[in-house]
């Protein structure tokens, strides 16, 4: 009896084997890739960037925090107490006290995309830097030169004088795919050419900085910024650039800048030292699914106008506030952060197709596309018009109300904003269309009092302004330019 168990066990087995042994054909097991040959060919491309800053040396930087100097010093000589934060030891005279010293302002890291020793790194990293330094993996330092650099993408491009410098190959950040192996080299905490690895969390993560961003789990700390994000092919696929996190450090999530879009600028800021962008002059809001049902377009999508700037490149092309954006120059606008990174890409100077949803149904457009510096430049140099219109130091241009706005909104006086400078009010939010109602104590009345009341301002002392906008009243407090 003991025999035919055994077999019929052997038996169960050999067949449990015939149906497992198929599934494991078909799904051979995925294993690690090994990073270390990548990580050989690639680390020499990737340098540490060091920049400093110039700071003022101020008198007795030795002194002991609430105590005369005479008293400190006796303290030093004679009891030999340590106080913490104090050298024990006799107060070391500073060089040039009161004066401007060169002093480390902070560690980054870049990569080599040119063999004649060009870098692409954050802008972050070099921002407000008087010295760039750049140390390669061979230990060679090298004072760099910054190129230009662009705040919004956080993408800054710097050369060293050098030659036959290794470099990096670049990929395309438009194939990479969620949960496929990355890692990340750089100089965290400004330990030099540190690696770490993870996966592709995930796309198109928008974090409020137009960018689509790549999001990883790889390990980035304080130092990995502009360091590269790496395929298991060895190629640039995105610069590091941001990390969510509640302490400083890391806590799972990453961010890098996608390389097509840090390839784009950096192609502008070698050229010409800047990026120019196109823009339409118009303010987004959120398309929610009430916004959108309320529409009858069904389901989210769109940029949704808020406002449109008088006079702009939307209200010469006859987009109006309320409107939904659907297709920019041919591109679909899937949600509102699209439409700024698709109207940057566009040329100056562009005339290109809109379509909007309005009141029910699809509109083509056509809008010509102006630069961001021609449209600051016209508003600076925006004169006084001879209708009521005026320009001011609170950077806003108002003209009086008509009778009719002023018994639609229940007010006595008050000046409507019509258009907005490089000033306090625009940058504190003010918009056009918007009505000043009253500045610290006084109402405003119409333009010419408006004016007086804006001249006799004090520029060292901030001035609350009231702003009505539809049924709100807005208190503002801004300092005149």
């Amino acid at each position: 009896m003991k025999k035919h168990f055994i077999a019929l066990l052997a038996i169960l087995s050999l067949g449990q084997m015939s149906f497992v042994a198929p599934a494991i054909a078909q799904n051979p097991r995925v294993t690690i890739p090994d990073f270390a040959d990548l990580v050989e060919r690639a680390s020499p491309a990737v340098v540490n960037i060091r920049t400093t800053e110039k700071i003022m040396v101020q008198q007795n930087q030795g002194g002991i925090p609430g105590m005369p100097e005479d008293q400190a010093e006796f303290f030093r000589r004679f009891f030999g107490v340590p106080i913490p934060g104090i050298p024990n030891g006799p107060k070391q005279a500073q060089p040039n006290p009161g004066k401007p010293q060169e002093a480390d302002r902070g560690v980054g890291s870049g990569f080599i995309i040119e063999s004649n020793g060009l870098i692409l790194t954050n802008a972050h990293v070099v921002e407000g830097a008087t010295t760039i330094y750049v140390t390669l993996t061979d230990k060679r330092e090298f004072k760099a030169k910054l190129l230009g650099m662009d705040k919004r993408t956080d993408v800054a491009v710097v050369k060293i004088e050098a030659r036959d410098l290794p470099k990096m190959p670049l990929g395309d950040s438009s194939k990479v795919r969620v949960g496929e192996w990355v890692l990340a080299i750089g100089s965290p905490f400004g330990l030099e050419n540190t690696v770490t690895a993870g996966i592709v969390s995930a796309k198109s993560r928008d974090t409020g900085d137009y960018l689509p961003f790549i999001q990883t789990d790889v390990a980035v700390n304080p130092g990995n910024s502009g360091g590269p994000l790496l395929n298991t092919a060895g190629q640039v696929i995105g610069i590091n650039s941001q990390i969510f996190s509640r302490s400083g450090g890391y806590m799972g999530i990453s961010f890098a800048i996608p390389i097509d879009e840090a390839m784009r600028v950096a192609d502008q800021l070698r050229t010409n030292g800047k990026m120019t962008r196109g823009r339409i002059g118009v303010a987004l809001g959120e398309m929610t699914k009430e916004v959108a049902e309320s529409l009858g377009l069904g389901k989210p999508r769109g940029a949704y106008v808020r406002n449109v700037e008088p006079g702009g490149p939307a209200a010469s092309g006859g987009i109006e506030a309320g409107d939904v954006i659907l297709s920019f120059n041919g591109r679909e606008i899937a949600k509102s952060t699209d439409l700024p990174r698709v109207v940057g890409d566009t040329k100056p100077g562009t005339s290109v197709p809109v379509q909007v949803w309005r009141k029910g149904a699809t509109r083509e457009l056509n809008v010509t596309v102006t630069d961001t510096e021609s449209a600051q430049a016209a508003k600076k140099s925006d004169a006084p018009a001879v209708n009521g219109n005026s320009a001011n130091t609170l950077g806003v241009t108002v003209t009086d109300l008509s009778d009719a706005k002023k018994k639609d909104l229940n007010i006595k006086g008050g000046v409507e904003v019509t258009g907005l400078g490089d000033g306090p009010l625009g940058k504190a939010g003010v918009r056009p269309g918007d009505v000043i109602i009253r500045i610290a104590d006084a109402d405003v009345l119409g333009v010419k009092q408006f004016e007086a009341l804006v001249k006799g301002l004090d520029a060292n002392k901030a001035v609350p302004v009231f702003i009505r906008r539809a049924d709100s009243t807005l208190v503002i407090p801004v300092r005149p330019k």
